[in-house]
C-alpha cells in the first residue's frame, strides 16, 4: 500500500504537522492496513455534512476509548480545496490519526483521476495490496457505521494483528506486563459508571457537575446543603 504514496510526502494532522517522507514510515501507517481515501472539499456542503460522521466512524475503530486495540485502518484526506486555506480549515478538527498530502502535491489530482471520482465527498476504500475494495464507500458508512469494517476486513483479507503490541507512534510502551490489565479495568470502571449515571441511579442529590458518576455501593461524602436534601426528601416521602 505505501507503494501507492511512494516518493511523495504525507503529513499528520495533529498540531506537529509531522511529515512521513521515508518509506519505512510510509510502510509502518499504511502497509497491512485498509487505507481510506477521503476525496472532499471545504468549500462543498455536502463534504460538511459527512466529515462528522466519517470522523466520528473512524474515531470508534482507532480511539482507545471505544476499542482495546485500533482497527488496522488509515485515512488519507485527498483535498480537492481550491486553496491552502481552505484544507487547512477543513482539517481543523479532524482526528490527529488522519494523513493528507501537501497542498502543492499534484498527486492530489492524479489519485482524483486514477480512481474516476466523479462527485464529493468520495471515500475510496483499498486492500492492503492496493486493489480497489469499494470505489465509494460514504453511503455505506452512513447507513452501518464502525459495522462496515468487519465486512471490510473479510472480504480484504486483513491479517489479523490483535495479538502483536502496538505499533502506533501515539501508543506508549507498557511500563510492565499488568498495564493492558489495568487498562482494561479501567474502561470497564468507566463503562459501569456511565451505565449507573444513564439507568438513573442517583434520582436525588447534587447536579451533574457537582458530583461524579458513582457505581452502587460507592461511598462519598457531599457538602453540608446537600445532606440536608437528602434528609428532607427522606423525610417527605415517609
Amino acid at each position: 500500500m505505501a507503494s501507492l504514496f511512494s516518493g511523495r510526502v504525507l503529513i499528520r494532522n495533529n498540531s506537529d504537522q509531522d511529515e512521513l517522507d521515508t518509506e519505512a514510515e510510509l510502510s509502518r501507517r499504511l502497509d497491512n492496513r485498509l487505507v481510506l481515501l477521503f476525496f472532499g472539499a471545504g468549500s462543498c456542503p455536502q463534504c460538511q455534512a459527512f466529515a462528522p460522521v466519517l470522523r466520528d466512524f473512524f474515531i470508534q475503530l482507532t480511539d482507545e476509548f471505544y476499542v482495546l486495540r485500533a482497527a488496522q485502518l488509515a485515512l488519507v484526506y485527498v483535498s480537492q480545496d481550491t486553496t491552502e486555506e481552505q484544507q487547512d480549515l477543513f482539517l481543523r478538527d479532524m482526528p490527529k490519526k488522519w494523513l493528507f498530502l501537501p497542498f502543492e502535491d499534484d498527486l492530489r489530482r492524479d489519485l482524483g483521476r486514477q480512481f474516476s471520482v466523479e462527485r464529493l465527498p468520495a471515500v475510496v476504500v483499498l486492500k492492503p495490496s492496493g486493489d480497489v475494495l469499494t470505489l465509494d464507500a460514504t453511503d455505506e458508512i452512513r447507513r452501518l457505521g464502525p459495522a462496515c469494517f468487519a465486512n471490510w476486513q473479510e472480504a480484504a483479507e486483513v491479517l489479523d494483528r490483535s495479538f502483536l503490541q502496538p505499533e502506533d507512534l501515539d501508543d506508549p510502551a507498557p511500563r510492565s506486563l499488568t498495564e493492558p490489565l489495568r487498562r482494561r479495568k479501567y474502561r470497564s470502571l468507566h463503562r459501569m459508571r456511565f451505565q449507573t449515571w444513564s439507568h438513573g441511579y442517583w434520582r436525588r442529590g447534587p447536579p451533574p457537575k457537582a458530583r461524579n458518576f458513582l457505581i452502587p455501593g460507592e461511598s462519598r461524602v457531599f457538602p453540608k446543603r446537600w445532606q440536608n436534601r437528602e434528609i428532607k426528601n427522606q423525610n417527605s416521602s415517609q
